[in-house]
């Protein structure tokens, strides 16, 4: 997201560079979800699934105080059987630390591990049927990447708001363009145009609620 211009080699760029093009070559599949209505559809199950990620963070927050700091981050990937090297694990922990407070909440680390689930896209095909160990966490990451590749219509790896307006027409919605563009507005925090994955990410916890009982 924002702060970024003129660094090009900021953990934020090379990250989200890496994240453009695992979903550029994600978008080349296409997507099994249909319409943003079934998306909206699926909110339930989705946030009922993120929910069992609870457990994975209170495990790896070992001093109980309601974060993830770096060094447990690195026990959790390890546990879950993710080979990320030091700068890697670095600078996922700077993208999904939000407010900057050296720790991971909750909604940040439902965030960073569908994070990891997508930049695993190319492991090997064996490795692939369970890139976490966690099977029914990632049949729910697998869709928040599907329903993002149905977002972005000309496959570029971000989400611009004329196809956030497309894809909830083809939805069907009476009044879509103002509901489009509060739903475009609520995911594009630095208001550049367009939407990250892991801005969508946000916006989507956001949306099923994971933020409301962070306590």
């Amino acid at each position: 997201m924002g702060g970024v211009s003129g660094k090009l080699e900021s953990p934020e760029t090379k990250l989200e560079a890496k994240m453009v093009e695992v979903m550029r070559r994600r978008a080349s599949k296409g997507t099994a979800i249909k319409s943003f209505n079934s998306i909206i559809l699926k909110f339930p199950k989705i946030d009922e699934s993120l929910r069992k990620c609870k457990a994975i963070f209170e495990q790896f927050d070992e001093d109980s105080n309601g974060a993830i700091d770096h060094e447990e981050l690195k026990k959790c990937l390890h546990k879950l059987g993710v080979c990320f090297t030091e700068e890697e694990i670095g600078d996922l922990f700077k993208a999904c630390d939000i407010n900057e407070d050296m720790g991971i909440k909750f909604n940040e680390f439902v965030v960073l591990l569908c994070l990891v689930y997508l930049l695993k896209d190319n492991a090997a095909e064996s490795e692939a049927k369970s890139r976490m160990g966690v099977p029914s966490l990632e049949a729910t990451f697998e869709t928040l990447v599907d329903a993002f590749v149905l977002l972005d219509k000309n496959k570029d790896g971000y989400v611009s708001k004329n196809e956030m307006v497309q894809a909830i027409n083809e939805s069907g919605e009476h009044s879509s363009g103002p509901i489009a563009t509060k739903r475009f507005e609520e995911m594009d925090w630095d208001k550049n145009g367009s939407v990250s994955f892991k801005e969508f990410l946000f916006a989507f916890t956001a949306w099923v609620g994971i933020e409301d009982d962070e306590d």
